[in-house]
């Protein structure tokens, strides 16, 4: 198996400027839910959960994004954010609300970490199509 170049400087940076727009938006929501601000009480209990619910689902929050800020637990970070996400796209589904936004979000939390860390491209090798002698090609 070819192991990928290390991170090209555009990759990293591409994969960082997500990843940095991404935390300040999860450090909003969950700092937000740990404060108790009432857009985040009213969003959670419209979605039908308890008001007690908040705090703690704010504490989940700030927990997984910090994982996720701190280079040597990023992976771990996105997992456990994907699991966050997941309950969030769950929700949606729950109440015939767009799933749209979750979504997306996880999404952006593994490209972020997959443009940068080269040791996530080798476990998670995208493949561009081989051409053969003969002019087929192969996946």
């Amino acid at each position: 198996m070819k192991t990928p170049r290390k991170t090209s400087k555009k990759m990293f940076w591409t994969g960082k400027i997500i990843s940095i727009l991404l935390v300040l938006f999860l450090l909003m929501d969950a700092i937000m839910k740990i404060i108790r601000a009432t857009p985040a009480v009213e969003g959670t209990v419209a979605l039908g959960y308890p008001e007690s619910t908040v705090v703690p689902m704010g504490i989940i929050l700030l927990i997984c994004t910090v994982l996720y800020i701190v280079p040597r637990t990023s992976v771990l970070g996105a997992i456990v954010l994907t699991g966050y996400l997941g309950g969030a796209t769950a929700t949606h589904f729950r109440v015939e609300e767009p799933v749209y936004f979750s979504v997306a979000f996880g999404i952006l939390v593994w490209l972020g970490v997959y443009l940068c860390d080269h040791r996530l491209r080798t476990l998670i090798p995208l493949r561009k199509k081989e051409t053969v002698e003969n002019g087929n090609s192969t996946s």
